[in-house]
């Protein structure tokens, strides 16, 4: 029996958002938004509005429970307007008088601490978060208990989001929809998505990923453990950064009662998948039904798995590269390989000649001649080796003869990496750190030269 089948059937019939209600909550918006723009207040100020969260993430899931709801965040993009940030909480205040001023959303509306909420009874919920960008670049939110703006960088998460599901051949995203799916299925343990996305999405790894991320079940094992070894070394609740924004954190977001009980059941169910993934063939349903109950194996799935085996379209992989001539994979060096540690590259531009720089996910590509500064952060303690690999690629670095690909080793502890941008095309950075000849920690970022 074809295993990645099966869950490629689950998905679509059972865990997966229907279409219909993608194409519903696409309508609410629309509506929402062209009566904002009515707005004699708001209106004026629109620039756009942006998905984000599990519905620009392609997360979104079914409700799984009987009065569960599904639900999706945008960002209003506004103009800023001067007399209302000195006092951050009026641009909601704002917000929900101009739906508060409406007949059909007069009765829906809900303000929260950085979003009002559209509430349509029985079905969803559309979270409107004011979005702006100020006069010194930043990109901000509202916090409106502490009456303050937080910096955010949404489409940087969306970037770093990508990045980590091609690593994994489009698995990251089906992972972080079956951990959802587990979530409210269990009710074991409460993690809101933002957390289990930057959890799930920050233990993909560079080290081996063909094999490690080859379907979704071995996906599915090989993020669960990871996510265990890592959750191990934390006997309470580590800061949660979000990884596109430095500085910014989610912690505000769990408790650490939530976070000990995560920790606790996370544990469990990675063993139960081991044990599922291990089990023979006659066993293997049951041992998955263990974690995702009954539903795992209706009719309705079975003849979806039986459809999907018989058919040529097959579930995602990444695509192989093509190798460059002087390239090197760690995997081929003889490291082992435990994930019990964090790392993350920030990468920045330097600008005024060194005197300011800007991240790198804060952009959509970067000039050519520019300055890249690359900092390793990691929880790793002790002494490590750090060893970096650059990679181009497109036609103006294929006939300078300069793909790169090299592991290129640091002294001892060293955590910075200085690089110059010169040829168009989308190219990639990664780093690892090795102790005691086991790679503890690895992390890819691109760079996208115009």
């Amino acid at each position: 029996m074809d295993i990645n089948a099966h869950f490629v059937a689950f998905l679509d019939t059972t865990v997966n958002l229907k279409q219909w209600k993608l194409d519903k909550l696409d309508g609410h918006v629309t509506a929402i938004v062209s009566a904002l723009q009515k707005d004699t207040e708001v209106g004026p100020l629109y620039k756009e509005h942006i998905p984000q969260g599990s519905w620009a993430h392609a997360t979104i899931i079914e409700p799984v429970g009987a009065f569960d709801q599904f639900d999706a965040d945008f960002l209003l993009h506004l103009e800023e307007d001067e007399a209302w940030s000195e006092d951050p909480g009026e641009y909601l205040r704002k917000v929900r008088a101009a739906f508060k001023a409406t007949s059909t959303y007069k009765d829906k509306v809900t303000k929260k601490n950085r979003c009002v909420r559209i509430e349509y009874a029985g079905d969803c919920h559309v979270d409107v978060v004011p979005h702006l960008t100020l006069s010194d670049g930043r990109q901000v939110i509202i916090n409106y208990a502490e009456n303050t703006f937080e910096e955010t960088n949404p489409g940087g998460f969306s970037d770093w989001m990508q990045e980590r599901d091609t690593l994994t051949g489009g698995n990251l995203r089906k992972v972080i929809r079956l951990m959802k799916y587990l979530r409210d299925y269990k009710n074991t343990f409460d993690c809101v998505s933002v957390i289990l996305t930057t959890l799930l999405g920050g233990r993909v790894q560079a080290f081996n990923a063909d094999s490690r991320y080859v379907d979704i079940p071995t996906a599915f094992v090989s993020l669960l453990e990871d996510l265990d070894s890592w959750l191990t070394e934390y006997d309470e609740m580590p800061l949660l950064d979000d990884p596109s924004c430095p500085g910014t954190s989610f912690n505000h977001r769990w408790t650490e009662e939530k976070y000990q009980n995560f920790r606790a059941m996370i544990t469990k169910y990675a063993g139960w998948a081991r044990e599922a993934i291990n089990a023979e063939e006659d066993k293997a349903l049951v041992a998955w039904q263990k974690l995702f109950g009954p539903e795992f194996t209706t009719p309705v799935v079975e003849a979806a798995r039986k459809a999907i085996a018989t058919s040529p379209i097959r579930a995602s992989t990444r695509p192989p590269a093509a190798r460059a001539p002087q390239e090197e994979f760690i995997e081929e060096k003889g490291y082992r390989f435990s994930a019990r540690h964090m790392a993350r590259i920030e990468g920045r531009v330097e600008e005024l000649g060194g005197f300011r720089s800007r991240p790198i996910r804060s952009r959509k590509f970067v000039r050519r001649g520019m300055s890249l500064v690359f900092s390793l952060h990691t929880d790793t303690p002790g002494q490590f080796e750090v060893i970096w690999k650059v990679r181009n690629h497109g036609e103006a670095a294929t006939l300078a003869g300069n793909l790169r690909g090299q592991l290129l080793k640091s002294d001892f502890n060293s955590r910075i990496r200085r690089e110059t941008t010169r040829y168009p095309g989308r190219h990639y950075i990664e780093v690892y750190v090795v102790k005691d000849g086991v790679v503890v920690a690895s992390d890819h970022h691109e760079v996208v030269i115009e």
